[in-house]
């Protein structure tokens, strides 16, 4: 194990830049001053730094591989790597992907080396938002990984899969950090409240029903409720009692609203829009609300959510009930001539409509069938009977001939072959038996039977 060294804060790219063992100063906010400093202080992400588990295994045991912390904002992302970096004698150089570039890189890498050669211990590379690097900026620093120049640790809210290049994640360890629950923020809150050396001492008392509040709206991010502590201490110290008392009301004046984690380009994105269609084709039309509402109040664009309900209406409500393709358009045009926010009316409307309309994916199976056969026959000549004869020779070549036109039949229903010789005979539509489309198959197998008229 390399001797431990007090490390020199980098004089670079970021003025935030520290080692692991800086404290920060007295007048930084309440959830800088409060970072653990160990895996002890450490709360949540128990299924990563748990004793037993990988990662601590792997920093025990002094064999670190580079790693990608993947989660939330305010899960401690930042916090693991110093306390990873400490853990293992290693000089920490943070880096931040927005204002960091190609030449940072380069100067981190030149010093860690300068510090292998000294014996000054190795470096943990610390690059906090890792997805904002694009692929040039991954690829210079991927060298120095793969010799061990440096052990990198990236923090990302982005799914490492789609923003980190892959042949620097496959010299990774992939880490997802969970969103934080709300005893775990509520443990940190009052680790702050009780430590006199960092925290907030016994300055302040805070109602329990204001402390539970503050940790269900933190939205699982600690940064948040630590600092919004800080500010519902100090409105409570404002009015001059000589010990603070701080209600649930000053805890909404610090929070003021709720915050939404959500990227319009990001994880959030995709996995909202994925639990919405999966209530509406569930049809539970509760849950479709929650996450419609969700979506919107988190600034989605609304001619998105619009669109994927047109699509379902055709994908999974289908021709069990037609009316709700009618429906789910008239909503887009709804949408698209009143706007937000009274826009919700119909798009709460078109959700309800379809969570409760009977299901049948008949439409997307039956044209996937055709789909595959069209790939196989795609040359098939269209038998003569269906083709269009419109010259004396197409006449003559057999064109139309023996053609029996639907409407010269009972019922305006005729038997005769649609299909290219080699696909004679096969069945694409498979109907269900729900809704509309239910009713249509009863009359069709039964032309006798009074189904169509219901």
């Amino acid at each position: 194990m390399p001797r431990k060294v007090t490390p020199k804060p980098p004089p670079m790219f970021d003025p935030q830049s520290a080692s692991a063992d800086d404290a920060p100063h007295a007048t930084a906010p309440l959830a800088a001053r409060m970072r653990p400093r160990s895996f002890d202080e450490y709360v949540g992400q128990e299924h990563v730094v748990g004793e037993g588990k990988l990662l601590r295994k792997l920093v025990e045991s002094g064999n670190l591989p580079s790693v990608i912390l993947w989660g939330p904002p305010g899960t401690g992302k930042t916090t693991l790597a110093r306390i990873i970096a400490r853990s293992t004698d290693a000089v920490f150089v943070p880096i931040s992907a927005v204002s960091a570039g190609v030449a940072d890189l380069r100067k981190a890498v030149a010093e860690a080396r300068d510090r292998l050669k000294s014996g000054d211990g190795r470096t943990v590379l610390f690059i906090d938002e890792i997805h904002r690097f694009n692929k040039a900026q991954q690829d210079a620093i991927l060298p120095y990984v793969e010799d061990g120049t440096v052990t990198l640790i990236g923090a990302t809210t982005e799914n490492p899969s789609f923003e980190v290049i892959g042949p620097l994640l496959s010299r990774s360890r992939v880490f997802a950090l969970k969103m934080l629950e709300p005893e775990h923020i509520e443990r940190i809150l009052r680790s702050a409240l009780t430590d006199s050396e960092r925290g907030l001492g016994s300055a302040s008392d805070v109602d329990d029903d204001a402390l539970s509040a503050l940790a269900a709206s933190a939205g699982g991010d600690a940064r948040i409720a630590l600092n919004a502590l800080e500010s519902a201490v100090a409105f409570a110290g404002a009015r001059g009692d000589t010990k603070a008392r701080v209600s649930k009301a000053d805890v909404e004046e610090a929070l003021q609203h709720r915050t939404y984690l959500y990227d319009k380009k990001g994880d959030a994105h995709y996995d909202t829009i994925s639990a919405f269609i999966k209530s509406l084709r569930g049809s539970d039309p509760d849950a479709s609300l929650y996450w419609l509402a969700r979506m919107i109040e988190a600034g989605e664009d609304p001619m998105f959510i619009v669109r994927r309900m047109v699509i379902l209406a055709s994908e999974d409500v289908g021709l069990a009930d037609p009316m709700a393709m009618v429906v789910a358009t008239a909503c887009q045009q709804s949408v698209h001539f009143i706007g937000l926010p009274e826009g919700f009316f119909p798009m709460a409307e078109c959700a309800l409509y379809l969570a409760l309309a009977p299901k049948s994916n008949s439409v997307g199976s039956s044209y996937g069938a055709a789909m595959r056969d069209v790939e196989s026959t795609r040359n098939d000549p269209v038998p003569l009977h269906l083709r269009n004869a419109v010259t004396g020779m197409m006449r003559e070549m057999g064109y139309g001939r023996g053609y029996r036109s639907a409407h010269d039949y009972a019922g305006g229903v005729v038997e005769q072959q649609h299909l290219p010789d080699k696909l004679a005979g096969r069945t694409y539509y498979r109907a269900r038996d729900l809704g509309w489309e239910g009713r249509r198959k009863r009359e069709r197998d039964d032309p006798k039977s009074d189904a169509g008229s219901s």
